[in-house]
């Protein structure tokens, strides 16, 4: 399994190691998975080009194409018009050379957006981890758990959806399955768990706290204030926390969760996303959408149920896959 994290200030520069054979098949196999959850939206745009002329037909194809990939109207004339201003000036002649035209404007777009997972920069490191029902937000927090035991660090959960049962439930088989602690309580006060477990945290010297926190729609304002209290507790519980704000939002959505993305991070200034579900259904363009009206790093992305599932967000790997 390739790295999920970087460690901060290293003591010297770290040298690329040769990845075992086990690591380029895993490298290899993801690359598929993700290649396979985008190909809804590879397949409209890629056919476009073949044997295809150089005129409006082909822009006003790839305008639909984009905005059926939830691009959005922003991303998308933003694009077309950087396409043709860079047809003229290198004076191309291609559909293929179209093609890589629009990789390049791509990743130039999604590159910002592209940034790793830091680990060692507070003691403990406090995730505050939303998102709106059904987007796989708990099943998240525990693959992640994993991946950060794997990289060295203990980590301790916190059940702050203490509203559903089912919610606590879920957490805590994953702390069982992980042998990582869940605090939590029984129709308790959200941010009074929270707070419970950045404390337990620093008795016990642990070095990860992820708060789990009700599902919410972000037009249920009276949740969005509850979620605003308890990033003010954790911050009582420990100087600068919470250091991540993460939102997880489905893949699926389109341009809801551009509204998500919106919506959560005026409430509690996001600094990361983790996008799931891109497992066949999803249609990609919804990161443009954000890298051009909300830009917050995108952490983590998701194809699938397994752990190996959510990996790190490469730019270059995602426009290769829209474009494959």
């Amino acid at each position: 399994m390739f790295s999920f994290f970087r460690k901060k200030s290293a003591p010297e520069p770290e040298v690329a190691q040769p990845q075992a054979p086990e690591a380029v098949e895993s490298k290899g196999s993801w690359l598929d998975r993700l290649k396979s959850g985008l190909s809804k939206t590879s397949s409209s745009l890629t056919t476009l080009f073949v044997g295809a002329k150089i005129d409006d037909a082909l822009y006003e194809e790839l305008e639909t194409a984009l905005l059926m990939s939830d691009a959005g109207v922003n991303a998308t004339q933003s694009l077309l018009d950087a396409l043709k201003q860079k047809v003229k000036e290198e004076r191309l002649t291609e559909a293929e050379q179209v093609k890589a035209a629009l990789r390049t404007l791509l990743l130039d777009m999604l590159t910002p957006l592209e940034k790793p997972f830091e680990l060692g920069r507070h003691q403990p490191l406090v995730m505050m981890i939303a998102g709106v029902n059904g987007v796989g937000k708990t099943t998240t927090i525990g693959k992640l758990a994993k991946h950060l035991q794997a990289h060295g660090q203990s980590v301790l959960l916190a059940a702050g959806d203490t509203f559903r049962a089912a919610a606590r439930e879920q957490l805590s088989a994953w702390g069982e399955r992980n042998n990582v602690t869940v605090i939590s309580q029984v129709s308790g006060d959200p941010a009074a768990v929270a707070f419970d477990a950045v404390q337990s945290a620093r008795a016990r010297g642990i070095d990860v706290v992820m708060v789990d926190t009700a599902g919410r729609l972000p037009s249920q304002l009276h949740l969005m204030e509850e979620l605003k209290k308890v990033k003010r507790v954790i911050g009582k519980g420990a100087d600068t926390a919470p250091q991540e704000v993460l939102l997880v939002i489905d893949g699926n959505t389109g341009q809801n969760a551009l509204a998500q993305v919106q919506a959560f991070d005026e409430a509690l200034g996001l600094t990361g996303l983790i996008i799931t579900k891109l497992d066949g259904t999803a249609k990609g363009g919804v990161l443009a959408a954000i890298a051009r009206t909300r830009p917050v790093p995108v952490y983590f992305i998701g194809v699938g149920e397994k752990i190996e599932d959510l990996q790190p967000f490469k730019a270059e790997e995602f426009v290769d896959a829209l474009l494959s």
